[in-house]
């Protein structure tokens, strides 16, 4: 681990492919759970560990996150003018 810019630890980069299990993967998952419950996104955690979208949102889901739905504007109703 190492201390990112803010003062907080960011999780090693991870070599790109490299299976990742055991008690590192727990650890990882930890980790990324902790994070991304405190409002960081799939894609800022990705990149922060060099892994793809997809690992960290697997990982993510296997570790029992509910994930936020997407962001930016939604189409809903149009409100009533009066």
């Amino acid at each position: 681990m190492q201390d990112n810019e803010t003062g907080g630890r960011v999780a090693e980069k991870l070599v790109k492919g490299a299976r990742i299990s055991g008690g590192q993967r727990d650890k990882l998952a930890s980790d990324l759970k902790k994070k991304y419950e405190g409002g960081r996104s799939i894609r800022e955690l990705a990149t922060e560990t060099g892994r793809s979208y997809g690992f960290v949102h697997r990982v993510l889901s296997e570790s029992g996150v509910n994930l936020r739905g997407r962001g930016g504007a939604t189409r809903g109703k149009a409100k009533k003018q009066v």
